[in-house]
């Protein structure tokens, strides 16, 4: 049986996550907190994944994860959720996060420009160091933030189809049904994806050699 590992837990069985999604994504748009919470255990782990290879920032993913269920939410409680077209809901809850992130992203700064003007008009202030404590988690940010600047290189459809099969593990129907496109439109997406990354990493193996 297939499982996924993700950085927040213990292995999970897809086939067990996905049992009975349908029901309780039902239950959802009636506006049931329970089955927000259950959708919430079943998801969060996988959510907060994508948001991290999308934002490379640990701290902007746990936002993206609290944003994301928000979002899903309100829509429950506005009765404005969509039936769920796959068997389980996380491809459509990437998709969600990917909505988020920029959000998140948009905040950051915001509050990086407002602690630059605080730190300024009170004489330039230092943080405390915590840089024993968080060397790992900067090295795989800045890993990340490498593996973005090649996707920002390539067609956002391309990158969606990336992040939902390749890196979320979603099956082409999941991803199909989450971007309101066909099964083939999705496949011929990863396929000009990898297509497109090779060009990228070969361009930028030359860059390199010839520095």
């Amino acid at each position: 049986m297939s499982t996924t590992t993700t950085s927040r837990g213990e292995p999970r069985s897809a086939a067990a996550m996905a049992a009975d999604d349908r029901v309780l994504w039902s239950r959802l748009a009636g506006a049931d907190d329970a089955a927000l919470t259950e959708l919430y255990r079943r998801h969060c782990d996988a959510v907060y994944n994508f948001a991290f290879r999308r934002t490379a920032s640990w701290a902007a993913a746990e936002d993206v994860v609290q944003a994301t269920f928000t979002a899903v939410w309100r829509r429950a409680r506005a009765g404005t959720v969509d039936a769920l077209r796959s068997e389980t809901a996380r491809a459509v809850l990437l998709v969600m996060a990917g909505q988020e992130c920029a959000n998140v992203a948009r905040t950051a700064r915001r509050q990086r420009l407002l602690h630059g003007r605080i730190e300024a008009e009170s004489g330039g202030a230092v943080s405390p160091d915590h840089a024993g404590s968080t060397a790992e988690r900067v090295d795989d940010e800045l890993q990340m933030s490498e593996v973005r600047r090649a996707l920002r290189l390539i067609p956002q459809v391309q990158r969606e189809a990336i992040e939902l099969v390749v890196w979320s593990h979603c099956s082409i129907a999941e991803a199909a049904g989450a971007l309101g496109v066909s099964e083939g439109t999705v496949k011929s997406r990863l396929h000009r994806a990898r297509q497109s990354l090779s060009t990228v990493i070969e361009i930028h193996a030359l860059k390199e050699a010839l520095s």
